[in-house]
């Protein structure tokens, strides 16, 4: 029997794959229906220096860089990093001495973005293919984990949200942006639920800001904040989602 899961994963793959090509070709990159809130990269204030592809490829609902609370030598993790901006832009963040890693499903979003950081002379960004319930890195190596409007693309959000705990150092921080949904969908309401996430492009799903919290709070994860920032569509919101892994600080 074919799994469901690896199904959804590789259509999703599929679908950035080609919107990485589209990017590449200099097309137009729209990942929303019409009559929707499409962020992209206008969260950001800072992309002057950056590869106009990497601008044109930004899929996500906010910027995660602006609240990572990221400093130079700091290893920084993005989970689903598309195009790579996110981690183009914490590469100047963390240098000197540091390195941002991007983790991306898909071959052809990885060959833009190591385009991208060639073309923004990033020495410091690596890319990395894998899938972020599954962070091919080890335990507690990475100083900051952020990601754009990725998290609910996952058919297993509690996995993901633990693997961001174990590849943490204790101390470290996580930065995420993303859609989350309001706290009560009535059943009545639940058909124009799911059309509205799938206008905004959260094919598997949002959770509510409680579930967040406790899927967090499972993971090991404390110093919980999420913050809703703007309307996406009927009863989502972009959110900016923070908390930290238990424990002194220590970089070594």
């Amino acid at each position: 029997m074919a799994d469901p899961h690896r199904q959804t994963r590789a259509a999703i793959v599929d679908r950035y794959g080609a919107l990485a090509r589209a990017a590449s070709d200099g097309l137009p990159v729209i990942d929303c229906g019409p009559d929707t809130a499409c962020f992209g990269a206008a969260a950001y204030d800072d992309t002057d220096q950056l590869p106009e592809a990497a601008v044109r490829a930004s899929l996500g609902c906010g910027n995660p860089t602006a609240v990572a609370h990221m400093q130079p030598g700091d290893t920084v993790l993005d989970l689903g990093s598309g195009g790579g901006i996110d981690v183009l832009i914490s590469a100047r963040r963390v240098a000197p001495g540091g390195i941002a890693y991007g983790l991306d499903a898909s071959e052809d979003m990885l060959t833009l973005a190591r385009t991208n950081a060639a073309q923004a002379g990033a020495d410091n960004a690596r890319f990395l293919h894998g899938h972020i319930e599954n962070i091919p890195l080890p335990d507690a190596s990475i100083d900051v984990v952020i990601s754009n409007c990725v998290i609910n693309l996952s058919t297993d959000k509690s996995q993901v949200l633990r693997e961001a705990h174990r590849v943490l150092r204790p101390g470290g921080r996580l930065g995420i942006s993303d859609v989350i949904s309001d706290d009560a969908v009535s059943e009545t309401d639940h058909t124009e639920h799911l059309a509205a996430e799938q206008r905004v492009g959260c094919v598997n799903g949002t959770l509510t800001a409680a579930q967040y919290h406790q899927l967090l709070h499972q993971a090991g994860f404390t110093d919980i904040t999420i913050t809703p920032t703007s309307n996406a569509d009927v009863r989502l919101h972009t959110a900016i989602v923070q908390a930290t892994k238990p424990g002194a600080y220590d970089r070594s």
